[in-house]
């Protein structure tokens, strides 16, 4: 998975990810819509200095979501994906992809961004790179497993390394993860102490993952060290070129809106050939012929695992795979304006077929999973 990434591709993927996932370019959201609060009040509680190098650059995009005019909540999240390059520049040695689902506070949220990231990061590397999953829980959690690690390195002062222990007095988190790198010598786990709700939501999240057939190991040494963030954080290598980072956050959010619902997003950075190519320009956003509506559990599960599947063929497809709500799936559709829906229930999921309707005359197919990529190819 050492691939030297071309920066041309990198938007072109993303762009081509996002659009299977339901993770609209925010470039293109942003440009219908005028800022409505002056830039200087926004975020302005927020120390940017302590943050770590992630949570920078996810306040730096918040700031620009929350300036405009954008307001996240659970009926009505943001799927939006960005990047530090653009059409018409040259590319930066390191481009930096965020993907992020605002103010959606279900595990469904978690794991659709994860596949997006993941999906993202194979197609540059070419490789099949694992997710390393962790959760620190929430603002209880990280208080008890504070206490825990304190503990813990007092009473093992004789036999850890002294980095370790120096390091330690400062952040115990930043001392743990230093520790785990190298051993695990016994310390405490985060997702040993979770609160109730914590583990109900880390729960929830492997039971999609392990649903969707998504790989995953998990990792205790992948840490959230900074309080802002919270719940789950994961890792993916994608080689020397490729590393994505990600993990809740609600404490940053809280800066942009008020009474802002949990959000998670992923930071995708890559090295890519050091040259200064200007990005290549965008194509106008064409409509898509088919949007994929899903409605309850069991639908959304099988349109995850399929989601790979439909992009690799190439499918004209356009779906929201974070949002629950079949209202705010039928008003995204009623915006793109496409010709088909694709609409899956329970009893289509159970049955393994989907309903294709055509808008204009309201007539419906039903197609089974195993010929559904030849009749949409056919039709579209």
């Amino acid at each position: 998975m050492n691939t030297i990434v071309e920066p041309a591709d990198v938007l072109r993927r993303a762009h081509h990810v996002g659009t299977y996932y339901g993770f609209t370019p925010f470039a293109v959201a942003a440009h219908k819509r005028d800022a409505s609060v002056k830039a200087a009040t926004i975020g302005a509680t927020l120390d940017v200095e302590s943050l770590d190098p992630h949570a920078r650059d996810v306040a730096s995009f918040l700031k620009r979501v929350a300036g405009a005019g954008f307001t996240p909540s659970p009926g009505a999240p943001l799927f939006f994906w960005h990047s530090n390059a653009a059409a018409g520049r040259p590319a930066p040695k390191q481009i930096v992809v965020q993907f992020h689902a605002i103010g959606a506070d279900r595990a469904i949220a978690d794991a659709v961004l994860i596949r997006a990231v993941r999906a993202l990061t194979a197609d540059l590397s070419k490789g099949e790179p694992v997710v390393r999953l962790n959760s620190m829980g929430d603002k209880e959690t990280r208080a008890r497993l504070t206490r825990e690690l304190g503990s813990f390195f007092r009473k093992r002062a004789g036999i850890l390394p002294p980095d370790a222990l120096e390091l330690a007095k400062k952040d115990v988190h930043a001392a743990a993860e230093t520790l785990l790198a190298l051993e695990d010598h016994g310390m405490p786990s985060s997702t040993d102490h979770l609160s109730e709700a914590s583990r109900k939501h880390f729960e929830a999240l492997l039971e999609y993952l392990e649903a969707t057939e998504t790989p995953y190991e998990l990792s205790p040494e992948v840490m959230s060290k900074s309080n802002a963030w919270s719940e789950t954080c994961f890792s993916i290598d994608g080689g020397e070129h490729i590393r994505a980072w990600g993990s809740r956050y609600h404490e940053l959010a809280k800066h942009f809106w008020k009474g802002a619902p949990s959000s998670i997003g992923a930071v995708i950075r890559i090295n890519v050939v050091p040259k200064k190519e200007v990005m290549p320009p965008v194509k106008a956003r064409v409509a898509p012929r088919f949007v994929f509506v899903h409605i309850g559990e069991e639908a959304k599960r099988a349109s995850i695992r399929m989601a790979d599947t439909l992009r690799h063929a190439r499918i004209p497809l356009m779906q929201v795979l974070g949002v629950e709500s079949l209202s705010e799936q039928m008003r995204l559709a009623d915006e793109l304006n496409p010709r088909y829906l694709i609409i899956m229930g329970r009893k289509e999921a159970l049955e393994r077929s989907v309903i294709l309707r055509e808008r204009a005359t309201h007539a419906e197919t039903f197609i089974p999973f195993d010929s559904l990529i030849d009749r949409l190819k056919a039709v579209g």
